[in-house]
């Protein structure tokens, strides 16, 4: 009896130490599923680089302006088909590159903090995949040539130095016209126009410090017959041709335009480092002020009191435009998306919101600057050059080819991504990466 007793608990004791490494095992094989990273956290700049592979791609590119230097470092995920953005990561510094000239290695620490920003958003193990490239615009194009070079070298060494994928190419002034172009397709892409074949593109405007461009794709064939054979063009994007009008207006911007108006010289003949004065009825009466552009330091005033201010500006404005734009075929008809100094003078007056945009006429421009011109005094916030930058602002479209009542689309982003030349540009280079 005793016998069968123990026999029992020791086939007790089998059985509930058999359970419980039965038990042991099924938790410890289903335990890492339920602290697996949900799916979102595994997009953006920091997802496990394990999980890149081939699917995801980097691009990094450098944008230095005559105002300033930005970086986008763009993620895309790699479909079949077109490349999809996934995330963009977006940093600026001030001042442009132009404004080291006359010692270019002072350039470098700008350059190096925003490179840094790239290692710190693109996966350790996709660094010698990705390629960082810099395209200098209006800033540069105006230097004489040996300066221009000596701050491209500079550059090039840096980005040579650096664990991203460099070539010969990887750092250039950009043509006016590769600008426009490139914007055309950043916000093609973005509003779906390149991606859908039902969906109409849009034009686009933009304003910098140094340049101005239009970029529009014509519908009617007699706009490409009758235009000049340089102001178009074909694009090649995601396996479809487009035929685009643009025309990139170099000393156009908004800053070489202040300059122009005053009487200011720009280029080698300007004051190297020194000081002029300049005078305009397009600034308030009997004030003056400091402006410092493209590394020379104005001093700039207003004429007496006593003019009409709006009418003796508009006369100063249209003998600088005089014969230097033109006006393009179609160009009332097209939806615009207008940039830059278009949208932050929109945002100075009040007439959309900085950070969602907004749409304006061309005629806004026009009412604001014969209210501002009309009242020429200078609130704690206000700047001296606005009646100034209004006036040139409207007279620009009207000269391009929008009539008045014409409505412009301002934004600064779409779906977070910056609305700048900079993601066409960086589609445009991986393609040719990959037919190279």
């Amino acid at each position: 009896m005793k016998k069968s007793k123990v026999g029992g608990v020791f086939i007790f004791v089998i059985c509930l130490m058999v359970y419980l490494m039965f038990v042991k095992h099924h938790y410890s094989t289903r335990r890492p599923d339920t602290h697996r990273p949900p799916p979102h956290v595994q997009h953006g700049p920091h997802r496990n680089e394990e999980d890149n592979g081939d699917s995801f791609q980097y691009g990094v590119m450098f944008d230095a302006g005559s105002t300033g230097t930005r970086v986008h470092i763009f993620s895309f995920q790699m479909d079949q088909g077109a490349p999809k953005l996934d995330h963009e990561t977006f940093r600026a510094i001030k001042p442009g590159l132009s404004s080291y000239a006359d010692d270019p290695q002072k350039c470098s620490a700008g350059i190096m903090e925003l490179l840094n920003v790239a290692k710190s958003s693109v996966p350790l193990s996709m660094w010698t995949r990705t390629p960082v490239v810099l395209k200098a615009t209006a800033g540069l194009r105006l230097l004489p040539g040996q300066k221009a070079d000596q701050l491209l070298d500079t550059v090039r060494v840096l980005f040579q130095e650096s664990p991203f994928l460099s070539r010969e190419d990887s750092v250039s002034i950009m043509d006016g016209t590769d600008e426009g172009i490139s914007a055309w397709i950043t916000i093609n892409v973005l509003t779906g126009g390149l991606h859908r074949a039902d969906m109409p593109t849009v034009g686009m405007l933009d304003l910098g410090g140094g340049s101005t461009q239009i970029t529009f794709s014509p519908r009617d064939e007699k706009t490409v017959q009758t235009s000049l054979v340089d102001f178009i063009r074909s694009v090649q994007m995601f396996n479809t041709t487009h035929t685009v009008y643009t025309h990139s207006y170099l000393g156009l911007g908004l800053m070489s335009a202040r300059l122009g108006v005053l009487g200011g010289v720009q280029g080698p003949l300007a004051p190297p480092g020194g000081s002029t004065e300049l005078l305009s009825s397009c600034l308030p009466p009997d004030s003056s002020s400091r402006w410092e552009y493209a590394d020379v330091v104005y001093t700039v005033k207003g004429q007496k009191a006593g003019e009409l201010a709006y009418k003796a500006c508009l006369t100063e404005v249209q003998k600088f435009l005089y014969s230097k734009v033109m006006k393009a075929s179609e160009a009332a008809d097209v939806h615009f998306y207008a940039f830059s100094f278009y949208y932050d003078r929109a945002v100075d007056l009040g007439l959309i919101d900085e950070k969602k945009g907004g749409t304006v006429r061309v005629s806004d421009y026009v009412h604001a600057a014969k209210r501002v011109c009309g009242g020429l005094s200078i609130g704690p916030l206000q700047s001296p050059f606005l009646c100034l930058d209004l006036v040139y602002i409207s007279l620009l479209l009207q000269g391009l080819g929008l009539p008045p009542h014409q409505q412009l689309r301002l934004v600064r982003t779409i779906n977070q991504v910056e609305t700048s030349w900079a993601l066409g540009a960086t589609f445009h280079y991986m393609e040719s990466l990959k037919r190279h």
